[in-house]
């Protein structure tokens, strides 16, 4: 097993605060189809690898995100690769609220999917939202700006799904959108954190500049059979 709760995230939320949400069992879980493709196998034992190999879809992938070296599973391939940064903010210090963001609801669910499928911030599917609380910012009646809460484990939930429409980039609301959804977090008596890529400066500055700091480096990958 490893040392932190964090560093294997997808398997401590889904034996923690989140089982309700996953499929698998002792050895090896994920996320349910309609809430994202989010995996992790419990440690790197021949038991675990054959249980999480046994959780890919015929023709289709999961993602593995861990502070581990990922070892695959026999009979499975790595699609893709990439290194991530997990941050923590454990001294958040809180924003003013932006009269511009507002609290999402199901009601948004299809606008947060869309505006998700658009801009790419990372695995986002039907029922994500229903992981955590969820604010935007709207034009009107259109959702162009998004943040939310994903994976939650005993003491720490992440910031996830923050993502701007292209055409609206540039004032501001990613920041906005991150100060909210982690201040709701420390209200609650948690500790915020989040994943980005390690290629992406512009988002790791953001984060910095609220009061994230670097945790540890990621492993991601996108797997299917072979």
């Amino acid at each position: 097993m490893t040392a932190h709760v964090l560093d294997r995230p997808v398997w401590s939320a889904l034996t923690t605060r989140q089982v309700a949400f996953g499929l698998g069992g002792d050895h090896a879980r994920r996320f349910a189809l309609d809430i994202g493709p989010l995996a992790c196998a419990r440690d790197d034992s021949v038991e675990s690898l054959a249980a999480l190999g046994d959780l890919v879809p015929l023709g289709g992938t999961l993602v593995l995100l861990q502070a581990d070296t990922i070892v695959l599973p026999p009979g499975i391939a790595a699609l893709s690769t990439a290194t991530g940064v997990q941050m923590i903010a454990e001294r958040f210090t809180p924003v003013a609220f932006d009269a511009r963001v507002e609290r999402l609801t199901e009601a948004d669910a299809s606008a947060m999917l869309a505006l998700a499928s658009l801009t790419n911030p990372g695995p986002f599917a039907a029922r994500t939202s229903d992981l955590g609380e969820f604010w935007g910012v709207k034009d009107g009646d259109a959702l162009v700006a998004m943040a939310g809460e994903r994976m939650n484990q005993p003491g720490f939930i992440e910031v996830s799904g923050v993502c701007t429409h292209p055409d609206v980039r540039g004032r501001g609301f990613a920041r906005a959108l991150s100060a909210t959804v982690a201040g709701r977090i420390r209200a609650r008596g948690d500790v915020p954190y989040l994943h980005a890529y390690a290629t992406n400066k512009a988002a790791i500055d953001l984060y910095e500049s609220l009061g994230f700091r670097l945790r540890c480096r990621m492993n991601v990958a996108v797997i299917g059979r072979v």
